[in-house]
């Protein structure tokens, strides 16, 4: 049985880490280089960036950010966020990122995702999906913050995920995100039935708690969080402490 994984998310926007309610009310949260260093001292199995910059300065700034946090720190890197094809994961992957998540552009093109796994290989690969309920069991696929449907489902498009070669798939409710009253279990629990690949649950966490249902109840393996780790009120070390003392097997801090 593979441990599970605590992972703190930094949305990166004009090299700043930033935080905000379903993508919106942002405001600075520190730091990424630093924020990252914390987190890998605090025993993170690994961390996410997300590009939320659009502009090709955006991209520039999120480069140097990556480049800088692999030559300070050392814990696993996934970087997403404006990433279209595969030359850029190849960028992405050369200055230090372990992994590359896809989101938007492979709801536009599906076959990138083939492309990129073939590429660099499933283990490189991860497929983000920002997901809205669409009425009872059911879930829908949408962008742009939440904005925009797209008439996905979000059950179906990660089993496709899954099969176009994604090693990895991270479920974010957009509904929960930022609310901190915990994870869409029922949609975790959807997803995870139907890949057999790892999830990544996200959007809601409001502490160890909600976690440890996202693990258990939920199926993920592995919980995302944000702003609960950047503010301090919840460090990484603790919430491991807190799964490991409730059964759930985790890497030793």
């Amino acid at each position: 049985m593979l441990a599970k994984r605590v992972v703190p998310c930094l949305d990166i926007k004009d090299g700043r880490v930033v935080k905000g309610v379903q993508f919106a009310n942002l405001r600075d949260a520190g730091d990424p280089v630093e924020l990252v260093q914390r987190y890998d001292r605090d025993g993170a199995d690994e961390v996410v960036f997300y590009d939320i910059s659009a502009s090709a300065e955006g991209r520039r700034t999120t480069l140097d950010v990556v480049s800088a946090t692999a030559e300070h720190a050392f814990i696993p890197l996934t970087v997403g966020g404006g990433v279209s094809d595969t030359d850029w994961i190849r960028t992405l992957l050369r200055a230090g990122a372990d992994k590359v998540s896809v989101n938007t552009a492979a709801v536009r093109d599906p076959d990138l995702v083939e492309r990129a796994a073939l590429h660099f290989g499933s283990q490189c690969i991860v497929l983000s999906m920002d997901v809205r309920r669409a009425g009872p069991g059911r879930w829908e696929v949408v962008t742009h913050g939440g904005r925009r449907p797209t008439g996905r489902d979000a059950i179906a498009w990660a089993a496709e995920g899954e099969r176009r070669g994604a090693g990895e798939v991270v479920v974010n409710s957009i509904d929960a995100d930022g609310a901190r009253q915990g994870y869409d279990i029922a949609l975790l629990r959807a997803v995870a039935d139907a890949v057999g690949v790892p999830v990544v649950a996200s959007g809601g966490a409001g502490g160890p708690a909600d976690m440890l249902a996202a693990l258990t109840d939920g199926g993920a393996d592995a919980a995302l969080a944000a702003s609960i780790f950047h503010s301090g009120e919840v460090s990484v070390a603790g919430a491991k402490r807190y799964l490991s003392d409730r059964g759930v097997l985790m890497r030793v801090v």
